[in-house]
Parts: structure tokens; C-alpha cells; sequence
């Protein structure tokens, strides 16, 4: 395949963080505000570049916040692709019993369908990029063309994990969980799953869409690392995610939050690093990306358009 650029967006609400850093719950108020305030932001940069991305989302919000359903409609009117992010990003999700993955998955299958137009749901990215067996079998049983859940960048776990550990210390217990480890060594590239062990190619009905890493080093090529990076550090890491046929450029909902414009509590500030960037700066960095892919000769895709190519 030509070499392409996927870029996505999960759109994981605020409570999230609250959860990854033991924080109990946040400020009712701002349950909405990725909803509400990211997307528009994101589809406002991709308009300017004619750029169809897809929106990772989370069911749950379609019920909580009433406002939801018209934002993500108008997602999906500009052409952007909805996908599935679970019903209740729960964390430990890809290790519950099947029936319990199931029923998440085809609860957020059904109320994302309700908005995402004709062309349906077709795509998975699960919370905390945490994939198993089971997980792709309830894939497979909906017809979904693929899964983008595998991130095989052995810093990002490591990183992960010591700051799980620190909150363990501190008497405090993480929200998130610690993906499997041999999904660290699974194809940075896509490939078809192995349905009995996700992390190696096998013959799935579906296929895998791995997060975008570098070549070699495997270092993270997400928003949090591309946007917050000096630029010849940003500069460098395109360099080698654009060697591979598939840049899947995965950006959070959270990467143009402007914690002081959207009164996000110093609570969460002071433990989410991004938060500390301006929403401005954050915004200039990510249309620097874009922009050097474009300059490039890259060709954007939403990621069922690469699925379906594959």
C-alpha cells in the first residue's frame, strides 16, 4: 500500500483522567467538555486541510450528556468516521469474562450507530489499548472490519507502569491497567490477528491497525508526545513514522483542552503534563504535523478506508 496518514481521536471524557490518577470524580460540569468543546476544535483543523478523520467514541456519553448526539451527528455529516471506544471505558475491559465484553461493546455499538449515518460502525479501539482473544472474537461476531487497539511501544508501557507504581506507593490505586506485554512485540504495521493470540499475524476476519510508532526504537508517535515535543524532536520522529506504509496518528480528545480557558481544576493540572500547554500552543503543533505530512505527499484516510484497502 502507498504510504498513508490515519488520524484519530479518542474521545475520552474527563472522568478518565480522574480515574488514571486516582482522583475520584471530577466536577459534574465538566463531564461534557470534550464533547463539547474538543471536537468541534479537532474537525475545525481538519475543514482547513480537508481532512476526513475518525472519532474514537465513548457510548456512555450519549447518554450523559444531551448534547452528544448533535455534536458527533455533525461529525459525521462532515465525513468523519465514528467508531466504537466501549460503552464505559473500562480499562480492564479486553480481560473480562466474554459476556461482559459482549455486552459493552454491542451496548456502544448500538447508541454510536444511532449517529454515525449510513455508513455504520465498523471500527474498535479499546480503552487503555488492552486487546485479547476474546475481545476480537466479539469484534468478528459484529463485523467489524478492524481493530486499532495494539500500541507496541515498549517506553509508553514502562512509562505507564512507573506511574502506576508511584500511586500504588502513595496508597492510591490507578484506574488504568497495564496492557499485556506481548503486545509490546506485536507488528508495528497493519496485519491480520491471530484470533487466538491477538499480538501475532495470523487469519482474523478482521485486521489490526497498530498505533503509529517510530521504526526501531518503537517510540510513541501519538498527540501527547507530538504535540508537547521540541521541533526538531517532532521533526525527527515524523521523519521515521512516515517510513512506515501506515502513520496511524492517534490523538486524545484531552490534546487541545486549554485547562485555563476550559476551568479544568489544578487538582488534574498539576498530574496530566499536557494540561500545562496552552490550548494555542497545542493547536500550532498539531497543524505543524498535519502540515509536514501533507508536505510530504502522504495521502490522509480515515482508518476503515485503510482497512478496507488492506
Amino acid at each position: 500500500m502507498a504510504p498513508v496518514c490515519a488520524v484519530s481521536v479518542d474521545l475520552d471524557p474527563l472522568p478518565c483522567y480522574y480515574r488514571i490518577h486516582a482522583l475520584g470524580p471530577p466536577p459534574p460540569a465538566l463531564r461534557g467538555l470534550i464533547l463539547r468543546a474538543c471536537a468541534p476544535r479537532f474537525a475545525d483543523v481538519f475543514a482547513a486541510r480537508g481532512i476526513r478523520a475518525t472519532f474514537f467514541v465513548v457510548g456512555e456519553d450519549l447518554d450523559a450528556d444531551p448534547a452528544a448526539r448533535a455534536v458527533l451527528a455533525e461529525l459525521a455529516a462532515a465525513g468523519h468516521e465514528l467508531a466504537n471506544h466501549s460503552y464505559a471505558h473500562d480499562y480492564a475491559l479486553a480481560r473480562r469474562p466474554p459476556d461482559v465484553i459482549a455486552a459493552d461493546v454491542q451496548r456502544a455499538h448500538d447508541r454510536i450507530g444511532e449517529v454515525a449515518g449510513a455508513e455504520g460502525v465498523v471500527g474498535f479501539r479499546a480503552p487503555g489499548y488492552d486487546v485479547s482473544p476474546a475481545l476480537v472474537d466479539v469484534l468478528s461476531r459484529l463485523a467489524y472490519r478492524y481493530d486499532s487497539s495494539v500500541f507496541p511501544a515498549p517506553g509508553y508501557y514502562a512509562a505507564k507502569a512507573v506511574v502506576m507504581a508511584v500511586l500504588a506507593v502513595t496508597g492510591r490505586r490507578s484506574g488504568a491497567v497495564l496492557t499485556d506485554p506481548r503486545a509490546l512485540i506485536a507488528p508495528a504495521d497493519p496485519y491480520r490477528p491471530d484470533p487466538a493470540a491477538p499480538w501475532r499475524r495470523g487469519a482474523a476476519d478482521l485486521v489490526e491497525l497498530p498505533v503509529g510508532v517510530t521504526r526501531l526504537a518503537r517510540t510513541p508517535a501519538i498527540g501527547t508526545n507530538l504535540l508537547l515535543a521540541p521541533r526538531w524532536l517532532r521533526a525527527a520522529w515524523l521523519r521515521s513514522v512516515l517510513r512506515r506504509p501506515l502513520f496511524n496518528f492517534e490523538l486524545h480528545g484531552i490534546d487541545l483542552v486549554d485547562a485555563a480557558a476550559d476551568g479544568v481544576p489544578p487538582e488534574l493540572v498539576a498530574r496530566q503534563p499536557d494540561l500545562r500547554a496552552t490550548g494555542a500552543r497545542k493547536r500550532r503543533a498539531l497543524e505543524e504535523v498535519l502540515d509536514a505530512v501533507a508536505a510530504r505527499g502522504v495521502a490522509f484516510r480515515r482508518l476503515r478506508d485503510v482497512a478496507v484497502d488492506l
